[in-house]
C-alpha cells in the first residue's frame, strides 16, 4: 500500500521551486486584488520548469538554497511568459505609489519591473 504524501514532500527541487513560484504568484495577484491571468501563469510555470531543467544538479541545489537566485529565476519566468505585461498599468500605478502594497520585500524583484528606472 502506498503512503499519502504532502504535495511538497518527496518532490524534487524543480517541482518544489515550481510550487513555490505558484504560491508567490497567487500571493502577488491576490494581495494586489487582481485576477491572475491563469493561462499566462501556466506559461510562467512552464518557462520556469523548462529553465530549471537545463541546470545541472549542483546549480539546481544552489537555486534551491539561495533566495536571491530563486527570485532571479522567478523574475525571468515572469518576464519570459508575458506576465509582466498583464495588468501593467494597474500594477505600475500601485508600484509607483506604494499604496496598499502589503507584499514582502522579496516581491520587489517583480514590482521593480513596473517602476520607472532612474
Amino acid at each position: 500500500m502506498g503512503t499519502q504524501k504532502d504535495h511538497r514532500q518527496g518532490t524534487g527541487p524543480v517541482e518544489s521551486l515550481r510550487d513555490e513560484f505558484r504560491e508567490h504568484l497567487h500571493t502577488f495577484y491576490s494581495t494586489l486584488k487582481l485576477a491572475a491571468p491563469y493561462d499566462t501563469v501556466e506559461k510562467a510555470l512552464g518557462a520556469l520548469t523548462a529553465r530549471l531543467k537545463t541546470l545541472s544538479p549542483e546549480e539546481l541545489q544552489q537555486v534551491a538554497a539561495d533566495s536571491s537566485l530563486r527570485w532571479t529565476h522567478f523574475r525571468q519566468a515572469f518576464v519570459d511568459s508575458g506576465l509582466s505585461a498583464k495588468h501593467r498599468g494597474i500594477i505600475a500605478g500601485l508600484a509607483r505609489s506604494g499604496a496598499a502594497l502589503d507584499l514582502p520585500t522579496e516581491f520587489d524583484h517583480l514590482l521593480d519591473l513596473y517602476r520607472p528606472t532612474s
